[in-house]
C-alpha cells in the first residue's frame, strides 16, 4: 500500500512538472493596439485578403498599397502583407528594388516611432517564390508576430526565421481561419 502511494505521488509529481515545463516553453503572444496600417510588401493581391480579414475582425485599420512613413501618423501597429507579385509590382510602377526600399523605409520609421510590426503571409504555397522569400527574409526579423497560411511554410522557411529571432508564429490551414488570431492579436 505504501509503495502504491509513493508510486502514485511520484506519478502526479511528474505530471505536474511536465505541465510546468510546457507552460515555460509556451511563447507569450504580444498584444497590438489599434488603429493599424495595413500595407503590402511585394504588391500581391493578398493585400485585399488582409483587408477582408481586418474587416471581419472588426479592426480599426487603414489600407494603403504603397504606404510610406507619413502614413504611420496616428497608427499604433504596422501590418505587412508579405508576398511578391510581378504583375502587382508592374501595376504599381515598381520593380523589386524600389519595393524593398519603400518597405525598408517604412519599417525603419515604424521602429523609430516604436510601432510594432505584425506580418501576414496569406497566399500559402502559391505565394512563395524567390521574390517573396527575399521580402520575408528581409522584414520578418523585425516582426513581433507572424500569422501565415500553413502551406506557405513549406520546408519550414518561416519557422526557421521566427525561431532564430524569437518571433511567435501562428499557422492556420486556410486564409479565412486567420481572422481569429488576427482579431485576438489586438487589445
Amino acid at each position: 500500500m505504501v509503495k502504491k502511494c509513493i508510486f502514485t505521488s511520484l506519478f502526479f509529481l511528474a505530471l505536474f512538472n511536465l505541465a510546468l515545463y510546457g507552460q515555460e516553453k509556451k511563447q507569450a503572444l504580444p498584444l497590438f493596439e489599434q488603429p493599424l496600417l495595413v500595407t503590402s510588401a511585394g504588391q500581391s493581391a493578398d493585400l485585399q485578403l488582409a483587408s477582408v480579414l481586418a474587416k471581419r475582425a472588426g479592426l480599426n485599420f487603414q489600407l494603403s498599397k504603397l504606404a510610406t512613413a507619413k502614413d504611420l501618423e496616428k497608427m499604433k501597429t504596422l501590418v505587412l502583407v508579405l508576398g511578391a507579385s510581378l504583375k502587382g509590382l508592374g501595376e504599381a510602377g515598381l520593380d523589386m528594388e524600389k519595393e524593398k526600399e519603400r518597405v525598408k523605409l517604412l519599417v525603419e520609421e515604424a521602429q523609430i516611432r516604436d510601432i510594432p510590426l505584425l506580418c501576414l503571409h496569406l497566399g500559402g504555397e502559391s505565394r512563395r517564390g524567390q521574390l517573396s522569400d527575399e521580402l520575408a527574409s528581409a522584414f520578418l526579423p523585425y516582426a513581433k508576430m507572424v500569422i501565415l497560411v500553413e502551406s506557405g511554410n513549406k520546408g519550414g522557411f518561416f519557422t526557421r526565421i521566427c525561431q532564430e529571432h524569437n518571433i511567435p508564429l501562428i499557422e492556420v490551414k486556410k486564409t479565412a481561419e486567420a481572422v481569429t488570431p488576427f482579431k485576438e492579436a489586438f487589445k
